[in-house]
């Protein structure tokens, strides 16, 4: 059986520098009219999750969900230039990549918090697009919870390839490895975010790396 190698986004391939959440207030402001006091944490969550706390600890009740992330997704990609600049790839990740674009029994993709198109402006930035099968990834708009976006990239990819995967989740959060869990994916912890490394084992993340920077180790972990 393959395996499906589910990747995290932000602090596990990258950061972001803050790109994507200047645009998420400014979009906030715009579509709303309600000045930005308040900032939720970001951390492993679904956009779609962060954007009910966000309208609702600041009061706003009279707009769309819809309507404020197609602004956020057209701000973002008028500024998408700007990931390359202010963010930075995670260590080892590239040669990870392309080590595991490189084994016919793997197919990598995203399941990340992030809508489909900003999870693709964050990729693109770093030249890493072509690593992935977007069309079958987990994306926060499938759901809020995250361990659904889980699911649904396990059902995209049984569907496109026809066979069932064997599902290894890879990021930096707890929401991550629970998400893996729920599933019955094996949990890749990787502790380059906010997360100690204590904390992911403690989850339950059946690996906890420090960072990707040992080749050998994290494709050991991913692929089997």
């Amino acid at each position: 059986m393959r395996r499906l190698v589910m990747w995290d986004i932000d602090y596990t391939l990258l950061r972001g520098g803050g790109v994507a959440a200047k645009a998420w207030k400014a979009a906030f402001t715009e579509v709303t009219g309600v000045a930005w006091r308040d900032t939720p944490i970001f951390g492993g969550r679904t956009d779609t999750d962060i954007c009910a706390e966000v309208f609702a600890t600041h009061g706003v009740t009279g707009c769309t969900h819809e309507r404020f992330f197609a602004r956020y997704i057209e701000l973002v990609s008028e500024i998408r230039h700007e990931f390359a600049v202010q963010g930075t790839l995670m260590p080892g990740v590239r040669a990870v990549l392309d080590r595991l674009g490189d084994d016919p029994n793997v197919v990598q993709t995203l399941v990340t918090g992030n809508v489909p198109e900003v999870a693709g402006f964050k990729v693109a930035a770093f030249g890493l697009a072509g690593s992935f099968d977007a069309e079958v990834g987990g994306y926060g708009t499938d759901d809020h919870v995250r361990a659904t976006l889980v699911r649904r990239s396990l059902e995209r990819a049984g569907a496109k390839y026809g066979e069932p995967f064997h599902p290894v989740v890879i990021g930096d959060t707890v929401h991550d490895v629970t998400a893996a869990l729920a599933n019955g994916a094996v949990a890749i912890g990787v502790a380059t975010g906010a997360t100690p490394a204590a904390e992911l084992t403690a989850a339950g993340a059946h690996v906890v790396l420090p960072d990707l920077s040992d080749l050998n180790a994290a494709v050991r972990a991913l692929a089997g």
